[in-house]
């Protein structure tokens, strides 16, 4: 009897990954003519379209992958159903007021997309469990109450925002002029009870999230080897995320194209990282990744202070002319390039990519020892033993002509 389940979910995976894949995938992009219809063609409109447009894709394909690879992996799915609820709560608020408030309720599936509309919350109260689950789905079991605890309150959750909808449905236009569904943010009438829901609802989300955190960080001090690269990547791709996430939530002057174009692509580093993990696709290069990018942004940083300190230096201290000073200015900044690139991927190397550093100082010693070994097989077998150490392949051999 089980063996006939487990074939019947095996040939049902794939149909079931490809439609709800498709779906997904096709959501995203049925925001596009809602917008062009309702009259939103300005830049500001697609800059609000983008993030959730690139958030979408970027759950639907990783999710799809993962599905068909691993359909007994729940984490495909959740995905899947993520990157849907985030695509159908921009695109029917939108359709919503597209339907009662420039068609007078003339279109088709109008009320199910006022039910929707609020359907991106059931995408982001399902990122902490996706975080917790990770990467196979198994857990402690004393996290299982907690996780009972945290899916009621997903489920109040959508209770109370499916009441809100039904009662906005009663108005002639269940959405104001900017989309947004009448009562989401206070609840009146039969919903009026959600309004006192939500705020033990943001607790116990905010409570889960940490809690999830911690319970990684907590596998990853007590993990090794591809597990522990795993957690790595997840925590990667978390904390660009995070990082460009405070950092427009908090810089409020910041420049549009920082949340425009930069959140989109950081919140791309979430599900990505997740696939990788999940799927042990170049697993082990997380290490090569988390130094260069660590380097290369403290390299950055130091030149662009270089870069200022010179041009006002050589502008106002000295009264050089400013064309000559930034001339000056950028030769030492592209002089100091190499030299500190050198030295800084070096240092970051030392703590982060600990693997390629002590693979560089063996090579290292290897080549003082060489300068004053004489006999041949002495010098291969230290040559051998520096490869092992070094790189660690399955076979060495060398093979020397005489």
């Amino acid at each position: 009897m089980a063996e006939s389940a487990n074939s019947r979910l095996q040939r049902a995976a794939p149909l079931a990954s490809a439609l709800l894949g498709a779906l997904a995938l096709a959501l995203p992009f049925t925001g596009i003519p809602i917008t062009i219809l309702i009259h939103q063609t300005s830049f500001a409109a697609a800059s609000n379209l983008a993030p959730w447009l690139v958030m979408g894709l970027a759950f639907g394909v990783v999710g799809l992958v993962v599905a068909r690879r691993e359909p007994r992996n729940p984490m495909g799915w959740l995905l899947l159903i993520v990157s849907s609820s985030l695509s159908l709560g921009n695109v029917a608020p939108a359709y919503a007021y597209l339907d009662y408030t420039l068609h007078d309720a003339s279109l088709p599936l109008g009320p199910i997309a006022v039910l929707l509309s609020q359907a991106y919350i059931y995408g982001f109260i399902l990122l902490p469990l996706i975080v917790l689950l990770f990467p196979d789905a198994r857990m402690r079991p004393r996290w299982r109450w907690p996780l009972r605890g945290y899916l009621l309150a997903v489920l109040v959750c959508f209770a109370g925002s499916m009441n809100v909808a039904a009662v906005a449905l009663g108005l002639r236009h269940p959405v104001d002029s900017g989309g947004n569904l009448v009562g989401s943010n206070t609840p009146f009438g039969a919903a009026a009870w959600f309004d006192v829901a939500m705020k033990p609802i943001y607790v116990i989300f905010f409570a889960f999230c940490l809690a999830s955190i911690l319970y990684q960080l907590r596998s990853f001090r007590n993990s090794s080897g591809e597990r522990r690269q795993q957690l790595k990547w997840l925590g990667a791709g978390g904390a660009i995320a995070l990082a460009v996430l405070m950092t427009v939530m908090l810089w409020s002057s910041a420049p549009a194209i920082v949340g425009n174009v930069g959140l989109p692509i950081a919140l791309i580093g979430v599900p990505v990282s997740i696939g990788v993990g999940i799927l042990r696709y170049r697993l082990f290069e997380i290490d090569r990744i988390v130094s260069r990018t660590l380097a290369y942004a403290l390299l950055t940083a130091l030149l662009v202070g270089v870069f200022i300190g010179l041009v006002a230096l050589t502008t106002n201290t000295l009264a050089i002319s400013g064309r000559v000073g930034v001339a000056a200015s950028t030769l030492a900044a592209a002089a100091l390039f190499n030299p500190l690139r050198r030295r800084i991927q070096r240092l970051v190397d030392r703590r982060f990519n600990r693997a390629r550093y002590n693979a560089e100082s063996t090579v290292a010693a290897f080549t003082t020892r060489l300068r004053e070994a004489v006999e041949i097989d002495a010098i291969r077998a230290d040559l051998v033993e520096t490869v092992r150490r070094a790189v660690e392949p399955s076979h060495v051999s060398v093979w020397i002509r005489r």
